[in-house]
Order: C-alpha cells, then sequence, then structure tokens
C-alpha cells in the first residue's frame, strides 16, 4: 500500500468557517489567557475547539471534556455541519504574518509506515524523541472517537520542488482570516486526473528517496497516538491486518523543508521551582569553554552558557536539565519565542534559557545518521504559525 493517499475528507460548511479553525492543542500551554479568549471566540457555535482538548486545559475533569468532544462529534456528523470531499487531497495555502505563503497538502498516512522509536527505519519517522508519558492522554481522547482533525505536519526533503509543487489547484473551498492573529488560509481540492498526477510525483519522489522518506515535523505525539490505537484495534480484531481500515490511517499535511516559508525556529526552556543559582553552577561543570552559547535570563539578571560544539547544543542542555529537576525537582516547560520566555521567567521568578536555531538543511541527514532529536528541539515557525484545525475525517 502507498505510504501517503487521498481519502474522503470533511471540510465545515461556509456557515462555520470563520469560528471552525483553532490551533493546534500543544501551543500556548503557559499562556491559558489565550486558550480562555478561544473559549469565549467559539462558545456556542460548531467550532475544532469543541473537539479537542488543549494541553493548557489538561487537568480537572478529563473524562468529563473527552466525553463532550465525542458528543460533539457525533453532533457536529448528525446535523450535517461538514461537506464531504471523497477521494480527494487538499493543497492548503497559508499566508504567514510576514506575508510568505506556505503550502502544503492534506492527505492520509499509512500509520504502518510511521515509527517514532529512537533508532527507526521505516519510511516516516519522528524528528525528536517521544515522551511516551504524554501519549496516552492523546489515546484516551481517540479511542472510539467518531472523527479526526490533525495539527500533524510531515515533512518531505525536496529541494528540487517538484513533490508539492505538481498538485494543481482545483475548486476553492474556503479562504478566511485565522482566529488570534493566525494568518491567512485558502484551500484547494484536487481530485480526479489532478490527483492521479499527484499519486505519481509521491510514487516517484519516495522511489528516489530510498528507505527514509518522510519525516515528522508537528503532532508527533498525536501520531504515535493515532498509530497506538490502530495497534490496540487490530490486536483486537485480527482480522483487519492487512486491511484498509479507516483507524490504520492518520490525516497529515504534507510540507516541503526546503519550501521558502518554512522557518525553523528555536524552542526555549522554562524552568520554574528551582534555586537558580545551585542550578546554574551543576550547567556550568558540564558546560564546555568553545562549545556552542546558551543564553540564560532570570529576574534582573542574564548571562552565557557555553555546550559542546555540533549541530545541536540543545541535547546537552536538555540532559543536563532533566538530570537536574529529576534529582533537585523543578518543572521544565517549552516556550516558543524568545521575549515570551523571558517576559515568563521575570514574570514567574523562574528562569529562561534561550536556544539557537538549528539548520534545517541537515535534518533527514542527522535522524538517519543519529536516529531522533532531542525532545523539543526546534520549532516550524512561531506559535501563531502552526498548524490550525480545519479539515476532519471519519475514522470508524
Amino acid at each position: 500500500m502507498p505510504i501517503l493517499k487521498r481519502g474522503e475528507l470533511l471540510i465545515p460548511r461556509q456557515a462555520y468557517l470563520d469560528r471552525w479553525p483553532v490551533i493546534a492543542c500543544d501551543q500556548f500551554t503557559s499562556q491559558r489567557e489565550y486558550w480562555e479568549q478561544t473559549a469565549r471566540l467559539t462558545a456556542g457555535v460548531p467550532s475544532s475547539y469543541h473537539i479537542i482538548f488543549p494541553e493548557a486545559e489538561l487537568c480537572g475533569d478529563e473524562d468529563a471534556r473527552i466525553a463532550a468532544i465525542r458528543r460533539n462529534m457525533e453532533d457536529y456528523l448528525s446535523r450535517g455541519v461538514f461537506l464531504s470531499l471523497p477521494d480527494s487531497y487538499v493543497l492548503v495555502e497559508r499566508t504567514l504574518r510576514d506575508g510568505s505563503i506556505r503550502r502544503g497538502v492534506v492527505c492520509l498516512l499509512d500509520l504502518e509506515s510511521y515509527d517514532f522509536g529512537e533508532k527507526p527505519s521505516s519510511p516516516v519517522r519522528a524528528t525528536e524523541r517521544t515522551v511516551l508519558s504524554r501519549i496516552p492522554p492523546r489515546v484516551r481522547i481517540r479511542s472510539n472517537a467518531a472523527l479526526e482533525s490533525s495539527h500533524v505536519l510531515l515533512l518531505c526533503s525536496d529541494p528540487a520542488h517538484r513533490l508539492i509543487e505538481s498538485a494543481e489547484k482545483g475548486e476553492k473551498l474556503y479562504e478566511l482570516e485565522l482566529m488570534q492573529g493566525g494568518g491567512h488560509l485558502a484551500g484547494f481540492r484536487v481530485c480526479g486526473a489532478a490527483a492521479d498526477r499527484f499519486d505519481a510525483a509521491l510514487a516517484s519522489y519516495e522511489k528516489a528517496a530510498g528507505g527514509f522518506c518522510y519525516a515528522v515535523g508537528d503532532g508527533n505525539h498525536s501520531l504515535a497516538a493515532a498509530k497506538a490505537c490502530w495497534e490496540a484495534l487490530r490486536e483486537s480484531e485480527p482480522a483487519l491486518a492487512g486491511s484498509d481500515h479507516p483507524a490504520r490511517y492518520a490525516m497529515v499535511e504534507l510540507e516541503n523543508l526546503f519550501d521558502p516559508a518554512q522557518r525553523f525556529e528555536p524552542i526555549h526552556r522554562l524552568v520554574r521551582n528551582v534555586d537558580k543559582e545551585k542550578l546554574l553552577a551543576a550547567l556550568r561543570v558540564r558546560s564546555a569553554g568553545d562549545g556552542e552559547i546558551v543564553e540564560w535570563a532570570a529576574e534582573g539578571e542574564s548571562g552565557t552558557l557555553r555546550f559542546t560544539r555540533g549541530l545541536l547544543p540543545v541535547g546537552e542542555l536538555q540532559n543536563a536539565l532533566d538530570e537536574y529537576c529529576a534529582r533537585e525537582g523543578g518543572e521544565i516547560d517549552y516556550i516558543h519565542g524568545r521575549e515570551t520566555a523571558v517576559e515568563l521567567a521575570r514574570r514567574e521568578g523562574a528562569i529562561a534559557f534561550l536556544l539557537p536555531a538549528i539548520e534545517k538543511d541537515g535534518l533527514f541527514r542527522s535522524i538517519e545518521q543519529g536516529g531522533v532529536l532531542p525532545r523539543k528541539t526546534f520549532s516550524m515557525g512561531h506559535a501563531e504559525e502552526k498548524r490550525y484545525y480545519l479539515e476532519c475525517r471519519a475514522i470508524r
């Protein structure tokens, strides 16, 4: 079976479009006010907010929230909220805040081709280390759900710009401004002969790529949860092995690593509830005099550390923070945006570690040679530029 394919996609009808898309559930985890505003903007109307579970809200009565998500999915299906697009791809154009346009194609990924292990050999691989403790909450949400929507961004490595560019614009499906500074979004149907040509372009790309074809740029934990759900279903119903069951696939947006609008941003570390001087002393013991610079900022103070010279100084920092917090206590959060990290450190009496960006050109090579990167190594753009949920798909 192909790694990526077209399928039956669902999009909200025009009457529901304006307040349907909301940003990926793993964004703004330390800025609860963002999600409070999202809740106000979507109150009383069909919205993807009501069928996802933002990480910032993973507290309180999770069972009740998950039950409400499932009810909302069934309600939206029964009320005819969606238009169906059989046997289709969707070509997406996202205008970012600097005016650049990032293009992608919404398609279905065969979960049998994906592995999130640390040294995988599969055609589809995680870019960063998967935190296994983050998978069960997502499995609970996806299990027995009628629908999926997706914030997964899948990367191809195509410096010649032959793959995404081969998707031809058909019928315009939607065009709108995204809430809360998300920019402009437009989507076009790719079906019929145009979809056949894109199928051929996928096959050509995969043949040339060899064993490692695609890397998960965003949404790896949600994709890992989808795989866990499929494996559990396949184990409970052995007859499904080798079948084309809807749960075998997960919806993703395929983008080109070499798209000029595809920018990698660092993800900064914010450490709370620690003795800052003691933590800095422990980090200085591990730092190298001629290594890569990592800045830190706390209340009215700042400085630098140096870690082992190489592509990813974040790896040594992450290991050191993990070991220190396991031994001495403390909480690590992951923050998009330098100014946000510095402000949170000042406001909360915490300490921020400000990381440099990595070069995207060596991403596939690094994964192929050394396995997955340290978790939260990079971000594909700023927080506001993450994927918003729009397309949906029935998964049972």
